[in-house]
């Protein structure tokens, strides 16, 4: 295997990230990773900052992006890894997920307005929407600047997350059909992790992939910085059976979220399962050259 450090989820602040497409690559360098990938909700502008900005003997890249999907049976998140970041399938289903978030946000505001009295500014309530994914880590800091919050996590766990409007999501087999589509490779993000705190393993995971994987699936992120031991046995043994691949991400976002680059639970090469080598072999890699 050509590669010793990977990690192939994180954000950058064109999604819920803290930390520039710039800053990524620096701290790629700084952490010894040699081949990374970045997944924003919903947009690839950031990977295509990253693969102009890349030079000769930077580390390796695969263009990546992960999309919320939702379905009438729960929340799913869905990487694509090596696509053709021009095509127009993914460029169409970016666009639609942008929409179903930009209106996700102003009915939040609307329920922060409503249920507690918080109000903000139109300047500020239009830097949020102007923003390429707007989340809510985003009204989380901004709720602690007007005072309403006294930390982030405070903002989000005591009053954003009491948030439960039904909302338009993209669906699961739309994403997995357009990541193909596109040329690339679709996997489920953190299965053994849904939506807020829900926690999914044994038959509803069985049940969950053997859906997913009717829709054209072709792999798990069994190697996750959230997922113990156990977990990863797990996966990693759905993945042979179903003959998935198998990759491994970190799922970083800056300062909006307590994890580590590189923080994959990965740590040798001698460890990488058969479903993470396949994958490495047959995943579309950008390979900076100048």
């Amino acid at each position: 295997m050509p590669y010793f450090k990977i990690d192939l989820h994180m954000h950058t602040e064109v999604s819920d990230g803290t930390d520039s497409p710039e800053d990524i690559i620096r701290l790629v360098r700084e952490t010894g990773i040699d081949l990374f990938s970045v997944t924003d909700h919903d947009a690839t502008d950031g990977c295509l900052v990253i693969r102009d900005k890349l030079k000769k003997g930077d580390p390796d890249f695969i263009f990546g992006v992960e999309f919320s999907c939702q379905d009438e049976a729960g929340k799913y998140h869905i990487l694509g890894y090596g696509y053709d970041p021009d095509a127009p399938s993914i460029r169409n289903l970016e666009a639609i997920g942008h929409g179903f978030r930009i209106g996700k946000t102003e009915k939040r505001f609307a329920f922060l307005e409503k249920e507690f009295g918080f109000s903000f500014s139109d300047e500020d309530r239009a830097a949020i929407l102007a923003l390429d994914n707007p989340g809510k880590p985003h009204l989380a800091n901004m709720m602690v600047k007007y005072g309403y919050a006294g930390s982030k996590e405070e903002a989000i766990l005591k009053y954003l997350n009491l948030f439960d409007g039904r909302q338009e999501h993209v669906r699961p087999e739309d994403a997995i059909s357009a990541i193909a589509d596109a040329n690339g490779i679709s996997v489920l993000a953190h299965p053994s992790f849904g939506s807020g705190e829900e926690f999914i393993t044994g038959e509803q995971m069985e049940q969950r992939l053997i859906k997913l994987i009717g829709f054209g699936l072709r792999g798990v992120e069994a190697y996750y910085s959230g997922m113990g031991s156990a977990l990863r046995r797990e996966m990693e043994a759905f993945a042979d059976r179903f003959g998935l691949y198998v990759t491994a991400g970190s799922d970083y976002h800056g300062s909006n979220k307590q994890v580590r680059l590189g923080q994959t639970n990965l740590e040798k090469e001698k460890d990488y399962p058969a479903g993470l080598v396949r994958f490495l072999n047959d995943v579309r890699v950008f390979h900076p050259l100048e």
